[in-house]
């Protein structure tokens, strides 16, 4: 297909806005970084995205062939996630107006997550051009891991999967619950996994980078990127330091939680006085995405200890960085490991395993250096560039 023109919603999140306020890792990076990529590749791509600052110009040009579009829905204002679909039909408005003030056609629509998906099924229906679906996360899988029912939300994944014309999942397991949960066909479904920049995350020797970070250069630094919410199970991983230093005390070690504080991290920060893991555990804040190798190339491993997790680019940032990751058997990220990569898997709410994990890692040299270079060659293959031509490949 010889495109000429890509419409990407974005309708609850700015993909520019990861360098102020928005959560690390995750949706933005990945609608960008894709974006930049077939953008470079000669595609022509318009980004929506919700106005959530007065400041914010109307219209930013990444570079010749990408711009970011912000258009009015509601307050120029955060607004909680749920309480914005409201707000999709003046979003649908001021879209259709751009369009047409600007005389622009588009071949096709690539929408993310849901509330996205419900402003391109307008589209489509409107200007009778293909959709294509990324979800990122399923209701359905996270209700179970947060035991909610978010009824509504179903509905219209239910709804999006039947009238898409094409549905792309991040993981292996993400379409398996795509085709058994929500009836979609298998030749509906594309696996599309996220990609990482290996221009900026690759290995680097850990002294300098310990010092760059001002972290203690005596201790074994334990690393969680993320967003500080319950799906992601930080409070696990709370249990499993406290067990790591209680059954290993001469073992010196610091964990550091990276990401926005929030109503969770206040809970896990009683938690960690309870548990009596101060000295242990930092909360390191909010770090810009640029910034972010030089935490990994500090760390000895970085944990995603998450209840669900549809990928988790994190992880792969850190493995591009040469940093192993022990991750959960139910994320999408953990579909890249195998047999012989065992010392990185975990189940889900399991501390005391996870603490095994860790430890193993941690006193052995070989087993580390071993790890260390299986996952950055896993994700030698996972350049932006090539995730790119796989998204062209699969709307061909």
């Amino acid at each position: 297909m010889n495109l000429k023109r890509i419409a990407v919603i974005s309708y609850h999140t700015c993909p520019l806005y990861d360098e102020k306020d928005a959560e690390v890792g995750g949706m933005n990076i990945y609608v960008l970084e894709l974006c930049k990529a077939l953008s470079q590749k000669g595609a022509t791509l318009d980004i929506y995205t919700r106005c959530v600052d007065k400041n914010s110009p109307a219209v930013v040009n990444v570079n010749p062939n990408l711009r970011v579009i912000h258009l009015r829905a509601g307050q120029p204002a955060k607004i909680p996630k749920e309480k914005l679909t409201q707000y999709i039909p003046q979003f649908i408005s001021n879209l259709y107006e751009f369009i047409g003030n600007e005389k622009l056609s588009y071949d096709l629509i690539s929408a993310h997550y849901y509330l996205s998906g419900l402003i391109a099924l307008k589209m489509k229906n409107k200007l009778h051009i293909p959709m294509f679906m990324t979800f990122h996360t399923l209701a359905l899988m996270k209700n179970l891991a947060e035991r909610k029912a978010d009824y509504q939300r179903i509905e219209f994944e239910f709804l999006l999967v039947k009238n898409s014309d094409k549905i792309i999942a991040n993981s292996e397991a993400d379409l398996e619950y795509i085709h058994t949960l929500y009836d979609c066909p298998l030749k509906k479904i594309s696996i599309l996994t996220p990609g990482v920049d290996l221009k900026i995350f690759k290995p680097a020797d850990k002294r300098p980078a310990k010092k760059s970070i001002k972290a203690n250069l005596n201790h074994k630094l334990i690393l969680f990127v993320g967003r500080i919410v319950p799906l992601k199970s930080i409070d696990v991983l709370l249990y499993a330091i406290k067990i790591l230093v209680k059954k290993n005390p001469r073992l010196t070690i610091c964990l550091w939680i990276i990401g926005k504080r929030s109503k969770e991290a206040k809970r896990l920060d009683l938690l960690r006085k309870i548990l009596k893991i101060e000295t242990f555990v930092e909360f390191a804040g909010q770090i810009s995405h640029q910034k972010l190798p030089n935490y990994y190339n500090a760390a000895e491993v970085l944990v995603l200890p998450s209840q669900y997790e549809s990928f988790g680019i994190t992880a792969l940032e850190a493995m591009a960085c040469g940093v192993p990751v022990i991750t959960t058997d139910v994320t999408g990220v953990s579909r890249l490991l195998d047999k012989k990569h065992s010392p990185l898997l975990t189940s889900a709410s399991n501390p005391i395993m996870l603490a095994k994990k860790i430890n193993h890692l941690l006193i052995n040299n070989a087993e580390h250096k071993r790890m260390s270079n299986e996952v950055a060659k896993k994700v030698r293959d996972l350049s932006w560039e090539n995730i790119a031509d796989g998204f062209i490949r699969i709307i061909s």
